[in-house]
């Protein structure tokens, strides 16, 4: 990007820059907006500030391009809302180890956006969310002081749908959908992301956009469950799911391929189902399908170290004692987010069950201070040396830049989830 100025007059900020908030802001800046970004984190700041990226598959190119445009700020400075005619709230929606929606950081940072923000101010919700929280958690907090809706303020919500490393969608091809908690506040919202994204869907409420990202990954988290399901109950058959997959594509209409892993991971699918399933607990439903594949997806690990066990005994070796390698940590291949990583809890059940176990990811080369785990670890250089004293190797996530010839020529036992070497037929790789 080349040196530009504010050439749409109006100033956007967005609160959290993390993986969706940070493209947000290079889509913000390449449309000619002058953003200021806020987050809590003084270290994503410095790095920004010195034209860095701390986001492997967000290249530093496209960070430097940004920044040298002149129309991005980062800060950590909150007070700087008030200079912000619209604000994107972009942080974490966790869940709590009992499976209820934590929203403490959309809480804080609809405070803090309540205390600072300039009269006649957009407030777009894109933290994935239960139906209703928009209107029944954010707007009291903006109403306070007497503010009133559509004149001192406007609110939306419009899901974020990035999907990291994919190659043919970005954030400004994905449609973009928006609903508003009144009808001129979806007006407002979809007046500015008209000049942001190529395709905007307006809908009629802020609860159908909740709703609509909901679908989109409870959809998805149901049919990997059923295919996991099915990869089990064919390996007892002797049957290969990964050709059977190939088979089905092969049909024109009706099928839609998904496939199978050594579970879910990513902040979307393993965590926005559970929104729902929270919320429609609240009107007296129960969600069997939704905890029906939350209970087959989170299983797979376990399923991953069982199939591990029980090709170990068929080398004579316990899994307590034996050298594993797990390689891939990251969630999905060609990206550095471990959230929610099946490979983290794979390795941290074979430390319980007393394998020596390591890793390799050239993604994430260190384990430390990860929010759903306490494992501390280094990634291992992937060397001839180091795959030849391993018992067993696990490829858990299948890294495009990884040289599986080389894990297959080294390795006496490969447990495959990923089909990495489907084009290898040797008894000393077992799919999992």
């Amino acid at each position: 990007m080349e040196k530009m100025v504010n050439t749409k007059g109006k100033i956007l900020g967005i609160i959290g820059l993390g993986y969706v908030g940070l493209p947000l802001a290079i889509e913000f800046v390449r449309s000619g907006y002058r953003t200021i970004g806020f987050d809590i984190d003084e270290k994503k700041v410095k790095t920004l500030s010195s034209k860095k990226t701390y986001i492997k598959h967000i290249g530093e190119d496209r960070v430097k391009g940004m920044i040298e445009t002149g129309l991005f700020e980062p800060t950590t400075n909150f007070s700087r809302i008030n200079d912000a005619d619209a604000i994107s709230i972009c942080v974490p929606t966790p869940l709590d180890a009992h499976r209820i929606p934590e929203l403490s950081y959309v809480i804080d940072s609809a405070k803090m956006v309540g205390k600072n923000m300039k009269k006649g101010a957009l407030v777009i919700l894109e933290s994935t969310t239960y139906p209703g929280t928009t209107r029944e958690i954010i707007l009291p907090i903006l109403e306070e002081g007497s503010r009133i809706l559509d004149e001192d303020f406007y609110l939306a919500f419009s899901p974020e749908r990035e999907d990291p490393g994919n190659k043919k969608y970005n954030t400004r091809n994905i449609p973009k959908v928006v609903g508003g908690v009144s009808l001129k506040s979806t007006k407002e919202a979809v007046e500015l992301y008209n000049n942001i994204f190529d395709t905007v869907v307006e809908v009629s409420s802020s609860e159908v956009a909740e709703a609509t990202k909901l679908l989109e990954n409870t959809y998805r988290s149901v049919n990997i469950a059923l295919v996991n399901e099915l990869k089990m109950i064919f390996d007892r058959m002797g049957i290969n799911i990964w050709e059977v997959i190939e088979a089905a594509k092969t049909k024109p209409f009706g099928y839609t391929p998904f496939y199978p892993g050594s579970g879910l991971g990513g902040h979307c699918i393993p965590i926005d189902p559970f929104y729902l399933s929270w919320k429609a607990r609240e009107f007296g439903l129960n969600t069997r399908f939704i905890e029906l594949a939350g209970e087959i997806n989170t299983a797979m690990p376990e399923y991953v170290i069982e199939k591990t066990i029980i090709e170990l005994n068929e080398h004579k070796k316990a899994l307590r004692g034996s050298n594993i390698l797990v390689i891939g940590i990251a969630y999905k291949k060609d990206i550095d987010d471990a959230r929610e990583s099946p490979g983290i809890r794979i390795m941290e059940l074979l430390i319980k069950r007393g394998a020596n176990t390591s890793y390799y990811d050239p993604y994430i080369p260190e384990i430390k201070g990860f929010r759903q785990t306490d494992l501390v670890m280094r990634s291992v250089d992937l060397t001839n040396e180091i795959l030849s004293r391993q018992d067993a190797v696990i490829i858990s996530t299948a890294h495009s830049s990884i040289d599986y010839q080389k894990i297959y020529k080294n390795s006496s036992l490969i447990i495959d989830t990923r089909n990495a070497l489907s084009g290898i037929k040797s008894d000393k790789i077992v799919n999992a």
